[in-house]
């Protein structure tokens, strides 16, 4: 029997972000993806060979991956649509448990149990805070990227983001946010300098 699990992953990419704003660069969610599993990576690299700590970069490279699977089904609903109050909040969160489930439907028997554990198991884990940081990164890089394109509409969003970038209180985000994030405020050529 077929199976159109990803099929439906393919089309991340028709799912726009930052959708209740002005966008100089438009994103989609499976750029989206991408970005947040490169820096889910550089967070757990840092995390193993600066901080000497133990953290399983692979595990939280895939589970970054399919961090965002279920917008194929539920969109991107905009932050401040999702937190407008906790009620919402809980309705989203059930909404988005049924679009998980769905999805796993969707794969082949044999797969589903590896697909459930991607999908639809909340994992609660240390891993977990960390592709929860790449997507703030993400977001705030993004912030970075159209402040210096000259659009303002992110001034407000990259100063919330910045703000709860604090409170997660992780040396590997403030190792980040020193080492690697300055370069998104340059030019190519700047970038590309020996």
């Amino acid at each position: 029997m077929e199976s159109h699990l990803l099929a439906y992953f393919y089309r991340l990419r028709y799912i726009e972000r930052w959708s209740l704003m002005r966008n100089v660069m438009k994103e989609n969610v499976a750029e989206h993806s991408f970005h947040v599993s490169i820096i889910t990576h550089s967070l757990c690299t840092i995390a193993n060979e600066v901080f000497h700590k133990s953290v399983d970069t692979e595990k939280a490279v895939t589970r970054s991956l399919f961090h965002d699977v279920t917008e194929v089904i539920t969109g991107d609903i905009p932050t401040p649509v999702k937190h407008h109050n906790s009620d919402m909040l809980k309705n989203f969160r059930d909404i988005e448990d049924l679009a998980a489930k769905k999805l796993v439907n969707k794969a082949p028997s044999d797969l589903k149990h590896v697909y459930q554990k991607l999908i639809a198991d909340k994992d609660g884990s240390e891993l977990s805070r960390y592709i929860k940081a790449a997507d703030l990164l993400d977001a705030y890089l993004k912030c970075m990227s159209e402040l210096q394109a000259g659009n303002r509409e992110f001034a407000v969003a990259k100063s919330q983001i910045e703000d709860t970038l604090q409170t997660l209180e992780m040396e590997e985000v403030y190792y980040f946010l020193t080492h690697f994030a300055p370069s998104f405020d340059k030019t190519l050529d700047e970038i590309s300098e020996e």
